[in-house]
């Protein structure tokens, strides 16, 4: 009987731990799509600034008056080498927010588990 009253807290831990990882999935797979755009218009400006760069390289050479295009290459260069280490912190932060929403999958299975294999049901007690 001891062993009884000593497994309902811990089933209720149980339930209140699937129910805030429940909680928590949708807003991490949002994140992950916000993540996956926000990666994906980055490296479309990574193309933009490298075509800039690249016309402007062009113009500057075929200038008959002589145009000091550089600084304004060199800002350009710098602008695609900043997005370029933004994309990376996003990789990587869209890459543990995958882990994470894996790990909340698999332990929210674990538990539906152990519960389902303890015999409580996921309906609230109720007197019959």
């Amino acid at each position: 009987m001891a062993a009884a009253a000593l497994a309902e807290p811990s089933l209720e831990k149980d339930v209140i731990a699937e129910g805030l990882l429940e909680l928590l999935r949708p807003a991490i797979q949002q994140l992950d799509l916000h993540v996956h755009s926000v990666r994906e218009s980055q490296v479309e400006l990574r193309e933009h600034i490298d075509n800039l760069a690249t016309e402007l390289c062009r113009i500057n050479e075929h200038q008959k008056v002589a145009l000091d295009l550089d600084p304004y290459v060199k800002k350009l260069l710098n602008a695609r080498r900043r997005v370029v280490l933004v994309n990376n912190i996003l990789q990587n932060a869209q890459e543990r927010l995958r882990r994470l929403n894996h790990n909340v999958a698999k332990e929210t299975a674990r538990r539906k588990t152990m519960l389902e294999a303890s015999g409580f049901s996921s309906r609230s007690p109720s007197k019959p």
